[in-house]
């Protein structure tokens, strides 16, 4: 039996070449049973004058199912689905019964109850998305990516593509941070004080996980990130949260009992203060006296575009008290989850070690894809674009907010790539940001960075990092006529 080619249709939204269109198109038919064993498919040239794409395209997507075995070849008789093309799985789904178990006796943990930061996944379709931490399409350097995944595809990276590498890293990765990522910082180390983690946050939970217990105290930041602070409630160690003030973290407030102190120096989360040398200076000398390690969370260091930043906290540890994580995710692409941690050997081989018990590693390809894209300069070059696109928007978000006379309440002094700002008493800018996605502004609302059940309500966040400079204007028109 012939298959007909009027039963293929591409979709206009679908992602990826037309080739692999095809190639997918083909094999979700046999793998649905759609099309079976022995049946003949459509010729080349006549599955492409129906789909409207070149004779090449359908060949190459053919031969591509041929070499997976899931289309056979008879010479001149063209493509048949082959006889070992995998079986579509032959069951009926059960009857769906009634689920008698008390979720609320059962779960040993909660982990759904504290609100956290949400973003839409359409956010891209709304007119002025001014959220943060989002990848910008029109700055992501996606061609060198693409070559630098090739790359690391080829026959010279099969080991890195392929290997368990148990409990270590990719070592070209691993090198260009010590060589070149950790000096700008002013850090220097070894590649035993080095862990590749699956994005900031993944450190931030390892880190915990390793260091605090019930018995123990964490101090961290009010307001602060919110996946932070609940990492540390599941941790269940005992938790001080330290209100802020315009020079970040102020360490005579940090009570006398604290055994880890997590901190974001160089761009707070998220007023964007920049902790002062002097201040840091005091943190580190209340650490050696009171006997207290430190977790610096440099998330942001490179969107130092205003004047070069200061140094990182960890470059003035002389005492191996300081713990630093470091992120690709915030440069690069958030979806990326990479990162790394810094440490003393002995810290590192625990973290290490826990890795290993949960995930083995970070994927090998997504590392030695990272080691190109750096390596070659392309972060670099990347950083730069981004740091010049970001001051532009600055400076036309800067000359809106004077205009409506909106209140910063935090802007950062090196760069970054947000506005911490509040409205006016009693505006709720949860409900606020609610009203306003309906006109396609986005805003994220202030009160899920605040420890407690009263965090006020009068604080937001406006990022520049996914929204282009000729909207800027007219997103913060809307938002200033909500505001009135």
């Amino acid at each position: 039996m012939a298959v007909s080619a009027d039963s293929f249709f591409l979709d206009p939204d679908a992602q990826g070449t037309l080739q692999n269109q095809i190639q997918q198109m083909v094999a979700q038919g046999i793998l649905s049973g759609r099309l079976r064993p022995g049946e003949k498919m459509p010729s080349s040239r006549k599955l492409a004058a129906h789909l409207g794409v070149s004779r090449i395209t359908v060949t190459l997507a053919y031969t591509e199912l041929l070499a997976d075995d899931y289309l056979s070849s008879r010479g001149r008789s063209g493509y048949y689905v082959s006889e070992n093309a995998p079986v579509p799985p032959d069951f009926k789904p059960t009857e769906r019964t009634q689920d008698v178990v008390d979720w609320s006796r059962a779960l040993g943990h909660r982990y759904a109850e504290t609100p956290m930061l949400a973003k839409p996944a359409d956010w891209r379709s709304y007119a002025y998305p001014f959220i943060y931490g989002q990848a910008d399409e029109e700055l992501f350097d996606r061609a060198n990516w693409r070559l630098c995944a090739l790359q690391a595809l080829g026959k010279r990276d099969f080991e890195a593509l392929t290997a368990d590498y148990y409990d270590q890293d990719d070592p070209q990765l691993i090198d260009f941070i010590l060589r070149h990522t950790l000096p700008r910082r002013g850090i220097l180390a070894n590649p035993d004080e080095v862990l590749i983690t699956l994005g900031a946050q993944n450190a931030l939970w390892m880190t915990a996980q390793v260091l605090l217990t019930q018995r123990r105290t964490a101090a961290i930041e009010d307001p602060c990130y919110p996946s932070l602070r609940e990492i540390l409630t599941q941790s269940r160690c005992h938790l001080r949260p330290i209100p802020v003030d315009a020079d970040g973290l102020p360490p005579e407030k940090l009570p006398p009992d604290t055994d880890v102190v997590f901190t974001t120096p160089s761009h707070q989360c998220p007023t964007t203060a920049t902790m002062p040398i002097a201040r840091r200076q005091e943190l580190l000398r209340r650490a050696s006296r009171d006997d207290f390690l430190i977790v610096e969370d440099d998330y942001e260091f490179e969107m130092s575009f205003l004047k070069s930043p200061s140094p990182a906290l960890k470059s003035l540890d002389k005492e191996g008290r300081v713990i630093y994580v470091g992120s690709f995710s915030k440069s690069l692409f958030p979806g990326l989850r990479l990162g790394y941690l810094v440490g003393s050997a002995p810290f590192i081989a625990e973290v290490r070690a826990l890795r290993s018990s949960v995930l083995r590693h970070p994927p090998g390809h997504i590392q030695r894809t990272a080691a190109y894209f750096l390596s070659l300069g392309h972060y670099d070059a990347l950083v730069r674009r981004m740091g010049l696109a970001y001051h532009e928007r600055r400076n036309t978000m800067e000359a809106a907010l004077n205009k409506h006379a909106l209140t910063v309440a935090g802007r950062g002094v090196y760069g970054g790539s947000s506005y911490w700002m509040r409205a006016r008493d009693p505006i709720d800018t949860g409900q606020l940001a609610h009203d306003l996605a309906q006109k396609g502004v986005l805003i994220e609302p202030g009160a899920p960075f605040f420890a407690g059940q009263d965090a006020p309500r009068s604080f937001y966040r406006i990022a520049y990092s996914s929204i282009h400079k000729k909207k800027i204007a007219a997103g913060i028109d809307l938002l200033a006529a909500a505001l009135r």
